[in-house]
């Protein structure tokens, strides 16, 4: 077992599950910390697992339950992202060293990004864990910026959908885009735990592969020769059908109108959606995908 002790929150997610697993995997002493009456009991036993129930909105019951850890991850859901403070308090407290907020995604620093609802509490998050790291010199940060989940988002349907053979082609189909393996990001979470003083107080940038949607269908069409059924949209309408939706208030569908922001900066190139440039792949251990193994990813969900 480890001596860095590691505290997880939203470990039964689409994100947490993976993350866990890579925890566990490299040896790790977790502490998942469950909502009170959610559904962490269903993890499966393991030696190095602790599961402690807390009030995500309390900062005198986080507090206790992060006692011993080191680093701290937080996968909470996209709607409650802008909810971490209370977490980040209570991280300081305890004597936390580095906190991974729930970034997993865009670009944050981008300017246009940074004005989509859906991005605009993870940059507040950042600039709240900056001033605590600031004022408490032993307390840490460091964001995970991963674009798109290339397999949950081939599985989903939502990048294209290969089971169906259909495909919601925005901007055209061309615009690259840089979109990671679940499994790579856990592998990023390693990495920033393994390589803290070259992580601090820093966003990094993975990916799995960049690619673009048309890429993927002919991948698809090289393997079983059927076509597929397109539709073309334009990003800037997502974007509007999105916030037309969050104007709706409790009536409106959240979550999708989260995803259509998700979608409006992960296919436009001026959203910073093409991560290549400024990859941390080598910092942290993560693999871009050849050819080969992406034709395969592809082909796997046929």
């Amino acid at each position: 077992m480890r001596s860095t002790q590691v505290a997880l929150a939203g470990a039964t997610g689409n994100l947490g599950i993976p993350i866990l697993k890579a925890l566990l995997g490299a040896d790790f002493c977790v502490t998942v910390l469950s909502r009170t009456g959610g559904n962490s009991s269903r993890l499966r036993p393991n030696p190095n697992l602790t599961i402690k129930e807390v009030d995500f909105n309390s900062v005198e019951s986080l507090t206790p339950a992060l006692l011993g850890a080191e680093v701290v991850v937080s996968c909470l859901t996209t709607l409650a992202i802008g909810g971490q403070n209370p977490l980040i308090d209570a991280s300081v407290a305890a004597g936390v060293k580095r906190f991974i907020p729930a970034e997993f995604g865009m670009d944050s620093r981008n300017p246009l990004s940074v004005q989509l609802p859906v991005c605009a509490p993870k940059a507040a998050t950042q600039k709240y864990l900056l001033e605590k790291s600031n004022s408490n010199p032993g307390f840490t940060y460091t964001s995970i910026a991963n674009g798109l989940f290339l397999d949950w988002g081939l599985k989903m349907g939502i990048i294209v959908n290969p089971a169906q053979h259909t495909a919601t082609l925005y901007n055209g189909g061309d615009v690259p885009f840089s979109a990671t393996n679940l499994a790579d990001v856990a592998k990023a979470v390693l990495g920033v735990i393994e390589h803290q003083a070259q992580t601090a107080n820093r966003i990094l940038y993975i990916h799995s592969a960049l690619v673009t949607q048309n890429r993927l269908i002919q991948y698809a069409k090289d393997r079983d020769g059927k076509e597929w059924n397109t539709i073309g949209k334009d990003t800037e309408k997502v974007r509007q059908e999105s916030l037309a939706e969050l104007a709706k208030g409790p009536q409106g569908d959240i979550e999708a109108a989260m995803l259509g922001l998700c979608i409006c900066a992960s296919w436009d190139i001026d959203y910073g959606c093409d991560f290549s440039s400024h990859l941390d792949n080598e910092l942290l251990g993560v693999k871009e995908l050849s050819e080969a193994e992406l034709r395969a990813l592809v082909e796997s969900f046929l």
